[in-house]
C-alpha cells in the first residue's frame, strides 16, 4: 500500500484536479505591457524575436523552453529576448495570447 492509498482511505471525499497536474508550467508571471515580435534576418536566416519581458528570468527561460517544443524548433535566450529560428510570428503570437499575454507584432 503507497501513499496515494493510504491518503484515499484517510480522505475518501478528496478529488485531484486535473488543472493542477498539467499547470505546472502555466505559472508564468503575466505582465500588463504587451510582449514584442519581431522579425529579422541574421546572416540571411530568418529569425523571430519576443521582446519586453519585465519579469523574472527564470519565468521567461520557461516560456521559451514552451515555445520551442511546441513550435519544434531551435532557438536560443539571450540578453532578457528570445530567440526562435525561422520566421513564426503568427504561431509565436497565438501561444502567448493562449497564455494571457498581450502581444504586439512589429515590422512587417
Amino acid at each position: 500500500m503507497d501513499i496515494k492509498d493510504q491518503l484515499k482511505n484517510l480522505f475518501p471525499d478528496h478529488k485531484v484536479l486535473e488543472e493542477i497536474k498539467q499547470g505546472a508550467s502555466s505559472n508564468v508571471w503575466l505582465q500588463d505591457t504587451p510582449l514584442l515580435c519581431k522579425y529579422e534576418k541574421r546572416k540571411g536566416k530568418p529569425i523571430t524575436i519576443i521582446d519586453g519581458y519585465n519579469g523574472a528570468v527564470k519565468d521567461f527561460k520557461i516560456l521559451a523552453k514552451e515555445i520551442k517544443t511546441t513550435l519544434s524548433v531551435g532557438g536560443s535566450f539571450k540578453n532578457e529576448s528570445i530567440i526562435i529560428q525561422g520566421d513564426y510570428r503568427d504561431k509565436i503570437m497565438k501561444i502567448l495570447q493562449e497564455k494571457g499575454f498581450s502581444v504586439k507584432r512589429v515590422g512587417g
